[in-house]
């Protein structure tokens, strides 16, 4: 066990990765707005930057656990935020290319950082925690400079743009870029001279001992995990969707612009962290089945109001009428942000030793966070951006459906110890 006082300086970096995940993953569904003006790209077309960033979590997920497991948090730590300086670096570099495809590259290279990131952010804050309460609470605190991160990146990137999305560009989101640049950079010369404990990391001989052991079953074997992993695809999916195809809404409605519409933007995010404070609160006390049912369904319920409630509707903020469809749509924000842990929760029931091996198939499936907006915008090009508030909903039902009813464990005769 390393003494918790040496281990300041790393648990605070690893906060500002946790920081830079959300950052980073929510400035690309913003910059959505900037590529539609600078390369005259449809809808679905300025979803690509998400796309490629979540795509990355499909191709990286099981390398990246294993990966962790034979190389350790430190060496994983470095090759993520090396990866994250050049995938920031490409995306800032495509503005003065005049380039959509180095755009594209630089946001896929971008989420292998952060697939790398998410697989090692969570287990190294534990154990520099020294494991049990201790290493709960440092997540816990991680997860809140997550939410941070997600609230800034498109208040920031609306600011930078400006009043008007008709003559956003790349360069005007370079501050913010060179920013996350110099933390990478910062993140890796910490790292690097620091001593980070490797109490997990795998040697040859275990190696060669789960090769001559080869197990019949896998997590996939659990139909309760199956249909979870499907519904983390979703999850991820509407997370993003909700907020990524609002901010286009609103950034190219004259009487909103980009900046109000950023603003607006944060707040879901801001609203995913009040939630996860209060999931927090309450999840000794809730089951993770009845969380899911009540706040899947109140999202639903939600959406379709962003869908058939009047444009004309409006409330003032900040001097601006904004549609009251869009408050709807922040508060959607406290309903997804305990979606995730009660999925997890539920899928990861019962499957003891093949939970590590679940959590890489978990990561994967986040791709669906740029799938389903990319979809989303796809059908907004073809009808408008309420209308393809439909895609999400489906989602919710799948997810309504997995609380119901594909959560229960049906496998218990497969031995998991």
């Amino acid at each position: 066990m390393t003494n918790n006082k040496s281990n300041i300086l790393p648990i605070v970096v690893m906060f500002l990765l946790f920081f830079m995940i959300a950052f980073v993953t929510n400035f690309a569904g913003s910059m959505g707005v900037i590529v539609k003006t600078q390369f005259g790209a449809s809808n679905a077309m300025a979803q690509l930057g998400t796309l490629a960033n979540f795509i990355a979590y499909a191709v990286m997920g099981v390398p990246a656990g294993i990966i962790l497991k034979r190389k350790g948090y430190k060496f994983t730590s470095l090759l993520a935020v090396s990866v994250g300086f050049i995938g920031v670096g490409v995306q800032w570099l495509s503005g003065y290319a005049e380039s959509f495809g180095v755009y594209v590259l630089g946001a896929f290279i971008a989420g292998f950082s952060m697939c790398l990131l998410n697989i090692v952010v969570n287990p190294m804050l534990n154990t520099l925690g020294g494991g049990g309460k201790r290493g709960n609470q440092l997540i816990q605190f991680g997860g809140s400079c997550n939410s941070i991160g997600g609230t800034l990146a498109p208040i920031i990137l609306g600011y930078l743009i400006g009043g008007s999305a008709a003559t956003a560009q790349v360069g005007d989101a370079a501050p913010a870029m060179l920013a996350a640049m110099l933390i990478f950079l910062l993140a890796f010369v910490i790292i690097s001279l620091t001593k980070i404990p490797e109490p997990h990391i795998e040697t040859p001989e275990q190696r060669a001992a789960a090769k001559a052991n080869k197990d019949k079953y896998s997590p996939l074997s659990f139909r309760h995990f199956a249909l979870g992993a499907v519904a983390i695809f979703f999850y991820v999916g509407v997370e993003v969707g909700i907020p990524n195809t609002a901010n286009l809404y609103m950034s190219n409605n004259p009487a909103v612009g980009p900046a109000i519409a950023g603003t607006v933007v944060g707040l879901y995010w801001l609203m995913m962290m009040c939630g996860r404070l209060l999931g927090g609160a309450i999840g000794g006390k809730v089951s993770s089945k009845a969380m899911l049912v009540t706040v899947s369904s109140l999202a639903i319920m939600m959406l379709l109001c962003v869908m058939f409630f009047p444009e004309t509707w409006v409330v003032a903020f900040k001097g601006i009428e904004l549609p009251v469809s869009m408050i709807l749509m922040f508060l959607c924000g406290l309903m997804t942000s305990v979606m995730w842990g009660a999925i997890f929760n539920l899928a990861a029931e019962g499957l003891g030793k093949y939970t590590p091996a679940a959590s890489g198939i978990f990561m994967a499936l986040v791709c669906g966070g740029g799938i389903l907006p990319f979809f989303q915008n796809l059908l907004a090009d073809h009808t408008n951006y309420l209308i393809s508030y439909i895609v999400p909903i489906a989602g919710l039902l799948y997810i309504l459906f997995y609380a119901l009813i594909g959560s229960k464990n049906v496998n218990k005769d497969i031995p998991t110890e």
